[in-house]
C-alpha cells in the first residue's frame, strides 16, 4: 500500500529555501561564520604579501620603504627597513625572498640570514621599468612584470624600455628572456604549483589571460581567462584564481565568477594565503592588512 504525504505549499516553500540557503553556504568559499578582520593600520600603501613556510606573512608598505611581518602568533614588527621601495614579493622553495624593488629598478633576492643579492636590473642593456609582481616556478625559475608607474623618487620620467612586459629569469639566474610582449600594462602574476600554468593580469587592458609554461620559460597558447584585470592574485588549493581591484573577486578554474569578498578600503592591491595551516586570506588594501578566514588552503607561493 502507498502512502503519499502532502505538505502545505508554505512548508514545503520553507524547506526549498533552507535547502538553496545550505547549498550556497556549502559553496561558498569563506569558512562558516567568519568574517574580514583589519589586522595592521598605519600605512600609506601596502602591498606584496607572501608567507614563509611557518606561515608568516610578510608585507610591503612601499611609500614608507619597508616590509613589514605578520606573524602567525598575531605580531606585527618591521622586517627591513629601508627595502629598496619593496613593491611585489614572493618567498621561493629555499626560503629566500624574491622582492621587486623597485627604488633602482631591481629584483632582489634576500637569504634567510638578511643577505640581499640583486638578480637583475636590466634588460638588453636598459633599466627595468620598474619590477612589480613576481612568482617562483617549482625549479626555481621565476616570472615578474614590469609595468611602468612613475615614482616619486625616481628621477627619470620616460619609460626604460620599449613597452611593459613579463619576463622569465631561468634558475641559473643568467639572462632574462622576454615571454610575453602584447599586454597594455602587466601587473599580477601567479603560477599553479606544478609549474604548468601561469596567470597573468593585463590591468591595463582590463583581462585577465593564462599561458601553458614551456620546459625552457617560454609560455604558449595564451588564453583569456577572465574579462576584469587585477593588481595582485593567488591561487587556492581547487584551482580558484583570487584577483583584486574593488575587493577580491573569486573565479574558478573555468574562468566564472565564483564569489566577491568586500574589503571598506578604496583599492585592494593584493592577497595571499598564510597563518600555520595556510587557510587564511591575507589582503593588503590601501593602509591596512586585513584577513578572512576560508574553507579552502592556498598553493605554496603566489603573487
Amino acid at each position: 500500500m502507498q502512502i503519499t504525504l502532502r505538505l502545505p505549499a508554505a512548508v514545503l516553500a520553507g524547506l526549498l529555501a533552507m535547502a538553496c540557503l545550505t547549498r550556497a553556504a556549502e559553496s561558498s568559499l569563506i569558512a562558516s561564520g567568519a568574517q574580514l578582520e583589519p589586522l595592521a593600520g598605519d600605512c600609506k600603501f601596502t602591498e606584496g604579501p607572501t608567507a614563509d613556510a611557518a606561515g608568516n606573512v610578510l608585507f610591503t608598505d612601499q611609500p614608507n620603504d619597508r616590509i613589514l611581518k605578520w606573524s602567525v602568533d598575531g605580531v606585527l614588527s618591521t622586517y627591513r627597513q629601508p627595502a629598496g621601495r619593496a613593491n611585489g614579493m614572493c618567498f621561493d622553495r629555499r626560503g629566500h625572498l624574491l622582492v621587486c624593488a623597485d627604488e633602482k629598478n631591481e629584483l632582489w633576492s634576500i637569504a634567510p640570514d638578511g643577505t640581499v643579492t640583486v638578480l637583475l636590473s636590466q634588460y638588453q642593456g636598459k633599466p627595468l621599468n620598474g619590477p612589480n609582481d613576481v612568482w617562483v616556478r617549482p625549479d626555481g625559475g621565476l616570472y615578474f612584470t614590469d609595468p611602468f608607474y612613475k615614482r616619486p623618487w625616481w628621477t627619470h620620467t620616460a619609460m626604460p624600455q620599449d613597452g611593459q612586459h613579463v619576463y622569465y629569469l631561468a634558475a641559473d639566474r643568467k639572462e632574462p628572456v622576454r615571454v610575453v610582449d602584447d599586454l597594455r600594462q602587466p601587473n599580477g602574476i601567479v603560477g599553479t604549483p606544478d609549474g604548468k600554468l601561469l596567470y597573468v593580469a593585463d590591468i591595463g587592458g582590463r583581462k585577465t589571460y593564462r599561458f601553458d609554461i614551456q620546459p625552457d620559460g617560454r609560455l604558449a597558447n595564451k588564453t583569456l581567462f577572465c574579462e576584469l584585470g587585477s593588481d595582485g592574485m593567488t591561487l587556492d588549493s581547487e584551482g580558484n584564481l583570487y584577483l583584486t581591484g574593488r575587493g577580491v573577486t573569486v573565479f574558478d578554474r573555468t574562468g566564472q565568477r565564483r564569489e566577491q569578498i568586500d574589503v571598506p578600503e578604496s583599492w585592494t592591491a593584493n592577497v595571499c594565503f598564510g597563518g600555520k595551516d595556510r587557510q587564511t586570506l591575507f589582503i593588503t588594501a590601501s593602509k591596512g592588512l586585513y584577513a578572512i578566514r576560508l574553507r579552502v588552503k592556498g598553493t605554496d607561493q603566489g603573487k
